[in-house]
């Protein structure tokens, strides 16, 4: 009866500086229908200023939520395939969000997360705000990132992410050893924590290497797409001086520059030896097969889920960020340059 009185005496205080009644409260803890948009800010914040937790009162839905910012086939396979073994051997249910696609109809995927009540929650490639994530905490889901967008110091939120840096360091070391010089990179968005750190990981090696990143050479997408490797290869393979090297932000954005070296005339590897990150399949399959970054990418969704399972179980966990290792793969797009 105790904890019942704090409960409500908690709930009771929110709703009276919100100004609004204590089932109002309810319904923005639960995702609910039914309360104006200026209500639910008000109260999301209230929530978030003061901490709130709401007490387990409900079991939740056998289900673990993975939710994409736009997804990516093959990566988020990947992932799916990772999560699924643990949550299949806990007999829970996957289910996925494309949050980008709920924001883009004007869905709000942090509400229909409260009213599902699964029980936890992966993002992946996520910047969430503090408003969606002290939301979910309030409403006592468990929450883990997977490759998270902020810094770690700035993150209460337990993730999951690969060694970017020491990844892109590698494979401009590789191209380094093979003799090129001009080196060129094409990034990701750089607000993301992994495009940052695979940019400063082939700077850095650059720099121990004496021979610096050129800044005439530094391109960065959109999007880690093929359209950027596409736009962007192009650019550099028109300079006047062009690289003989591009280390790319992922393999979507090397399968792009492939075609841009088709469309200018260049032969992978004997004129321009291309390297990408995360090994997909279809790394594989191109012609030349790519040299690339592998991402442990069942691993990773794996142990995302185990930590939101831990999460759920036990409310903490002693480690609160693992990095994954990477691995370079040579293949056959990656050769020494070709004499001038």
């Amino acid at each position: 009866m105790r904890a019942r009185r704090r409960r409500e005496t908690t709930l009771t205080t929110i709703a009276r500086l919100a100004e609004v009644s204590a089932p109002t409260v309810s319904k923005v803890l639960n995702g609910r229908l039914g309360v104006a948009a200026q209500t639910r800010a008000r109260v999301e914040a209230l929530l978030r200023e003061h901490g709130y937790r709401r007490p387990e009162t409900v079991a939740p839905s056998a289900t673990l939520e993975v939710v994409f910012y736009g997804m990516q086939s093959n990566l988020a396979v990947a992932l799916l395939h990772g999560v699924e073994q643990i949550a299949g051997a806990h007999r829970l249910a996957v289910g996925f969000t494309d949050a980008r696609q709920q924001v883009s109809e004007g869905r709000y995927w942090a509400r229909h997360l409260l009213a599902r009540r699964p029980t936890g929650v992966i993002v992946v490639h996520l910047g969430f705000t503090p408003e969606q994530h002290a939301l979910l905490g309030a409403s006592g889901i468990p929450l883990v990132a997977l490759d998270p967008t902020g810094e770690p110091p700035l993150h209460t939120v337990p993730s999951v992410a690969s060694t970017n840096w020491s990844g892109a360091f590698e494979a401009a070391r590789h191209l380094l050893d093979l003799g090129h010089q001009r080196i060129a990179v094409i990034s990701g968005p750089t607000e993301r924590l992994c495009a940052k750190a695979r940019l400063d990981g082939a700077r850095a090696a650059l720099d121990a290497a004496g021979t610096g990143l050129d800044p005439r050479l530094v391109r960065t997408g959109a999007w880690f797409s093929f359209e950027d490797g596409l736009h962007l290869g192009q650019e550099l393979l028109r300079l006047a001086e062009p690289p003989t090297a591009v280390l790319c932000g992922n393999d979507l954005q090397a399968l792009g520059v492939y075609e841009a070296a088709r469309l200018t005339g260049r032969r992978i590897p004997e004129e321009l030896s291309v390297v990408g990150f995360d090994d997909l399949p279809g790394a594989r399959w191109c012609g030349p097969a790519m040299t690339t970054v592998r991402q442990p990418l069942v691993e990773m969704g794996a142990m995302a889920a185990r930590m939101v399972l831990a999460l759920a179980a036990n409310g903490s966990l002693s480690q609160p960020r693992i990095e994954m290792a990477t691995t370079l793969v040579v293949r056959e797009s990656t050769a020494p340059p070709a004499r001038r």
